[in-house]
């Protein structure tokens, strides 16, 4: 069988090299396609994932989306209709191009994600995809909006207990960030949004970057900040008191080592819920179903002020409770539900 995987953002190589790797297993041919937008190429050359690039991220307003979506779905349907001949079935995370791209090539399509509001999104993806593969904390109604009915396969748990079930961290993490052990380390996700210096005083995210500046400086706690855009860590580069990496790293093992996790996005906060760290949100949108149930579990808290931040070391992180471990083939057989007769 051979099995086309289109991937646009960072998290959705950490979501699907386990599928990947399970379907080469079982002896399937894998082709993967992935767009030039924040560390997706980066970390596909860690995980040492061969692919194609193609076409890269077009700006967040609707037109530019509108846009980019039709140029790229159309080079996608160009790259399929290579020589190498008709791919069985087509798999994204969220990706609506390799929705739009299946469909005109008359390809089944499976697609997956877990924040249920993203509804420009979800209004493409699970119209035209065949299987709509998303956590059991996310209600099949509120997704037969968006053209999903008898299409929704939920699986248990959180993504991130799947792709990490293999996952045990590395300390060499630290070592290549000069990182010291022996003080706190924060670990900090930036907000979608590309500009954050000239609103340094006036929102929650600039409020936890300035108090851990002032940490920074009174207290020698470390942060390393991970920016989404080149735009971001352009304007934080210049700002004293955080570790700023430069490439893709092995973010994971930073954040099981860490002694706290700051994200204004989903899959960093849940991947600390996943590894046991303590993890604050300062998601600003509407919260998805599943971070209201981690939320209501006290497993993710949301943060309304940076003077809640903890900033000390863990007492004792060998005491957190043991991991959930999921087999990722279980989301390899919802993906390819389409192929089920």
């Amino acid at each position: 069988m051979r099995v086309w995987i289109d991937l646009t953002n960072s998290p959705h190589v950490l979501v699907m090299r386990p599928v990947i790797d399970a379907l080469r297993e079982d002896g399937h041919e894998v082709a993967v396609t992935a767009r030039d937008f924040a560390q997706t190429l980066g970390l596909l050359d860690r995980f040492e994932i061969p692919h194609t690039a193609i076409g890269r991220h077009r700006g967040e307003r609707l037109p530019a989306k509108a846009a980019g979506l039709a140029s790229r779905s159309a080079a996608l349907v160009r790259w399929a209709r290579r020589p190498a001949g008709r791919f069985d079935i087509a798999l994204g995370h969220g990706s609506n191009d390799v929705s739009v791209a299946a469909r005109l090539l008359g390809i089944p399509c499976s697609t997956t994600f877990d924040y249920e509001w993203a509804a420009v999104q979800h209004h493409v993806n699970c119209r035209l995809a065949q299987a709509v593969v998303v956590p059991a904390a996310i209600p099949v109604e509120c997704l037969e909006r968006y053209g999903a009915k008898g299409k929704v396969h939920p699986y248990e748990g959180l993504k991130e207990e799947y792709y990490l079930a293999d996952f045990e961290p590395d300390p060499a993490a630290l070592a290549g960030l000069r990182i010291d052990r022996d003080r706190p380390l924060v670990v900090v996700r930036t907000p979608p949004e590309v500009s954050l210096y000239h609103r340094f005083e006036n929102d929650l995210f600039a409020t936890v970057l300035a108090r851990l500046r002032a940490a920074a400086q009174s207290d020698g706690v470390q942060s390393v900040v991970l920016p989404r855009t080149d735009a971001q860590r352009a304007q934080l580069r210049g700002v004293s008191g955080f570790t700023l990496p430069d490439r893709a790293i092995d973010a994971q093992s930073l954040i099981a080592l860490a002694d706290l996790v700051i994200s204004a996005g989903g899959t960093m906060n849940r991947e600390a819920v996943a590894l046991g760290t303590p993890v604050y949100t300062t998601f600003e949108g509407r919260l998805g179903a599943v971070d209201e149930r981690l939320i209501a579990e006290g497993r993710l808290r949301k943060l309304a002020d940076a003077d809640q931040l903890e900033l000390s070391k863990r007492r004792d992180p060998s005491s957190v409770q043991a991991r959930t471990r999921r087999d990722p083939r279980k989301l390899v057989e919802l993906l390819l539900s389409p192929l089920r007769p």
